[in-house]
């Protein structure tokens, strides 16, 4: 049996983008998925802490340092610059290897989306 568990969590980051001209997807700093064992057209879990909104998408890599966190395409009506988000991905493992398996979560500064020392 298979099931649905956490694999990776960026926790409380600041939306600083919403492109409403593009095809849909949500842009992340390619220094943050590197920390959440994430990559790009990786599905993903935008959830919206300012207005409770929660959407799936998938990621495109964003300038590496650059703090971006850009939702794009109609995904972009769903938050306003300055709202705050957690993205979240999942892998399908074995039940026995579900129970000993450690998802990656990271917590970035909310104030500029970068890495915590």
């Amino acid at each position: 049996m298979y099931i649905e568990v956490l694999k990776s969590k960026i926790h409380r980051v600041t939306i600083t983008e919403a492109n409403l001209n593009y095809v849909g997807s949500i842009t992340v700093d390619e220094d943050l998925l590197d920390a959440a064992n994430m990559i790009a057209g990786e599905k993903v879990q935008v959830l919206n802490v300012t207005n409770g909104e929660r959407l799936e998408t998938y990621i495109i890599k964003g300038e590496r340092g650059s703090g971006v966190i850009c939702l794009n395409g109609a995904a972009a009506h769903k938050a306003n610059v300055g709202d705050i988000v957690i993205l979240v991905s999942y892998a399908l493992l074995d039940f026995e290897e579900a129970k000993t398996f450690k998802p990656t979560v990271i917590f970035p500064d909310t104030a500029t989306n970068r890495l915590v020392e």
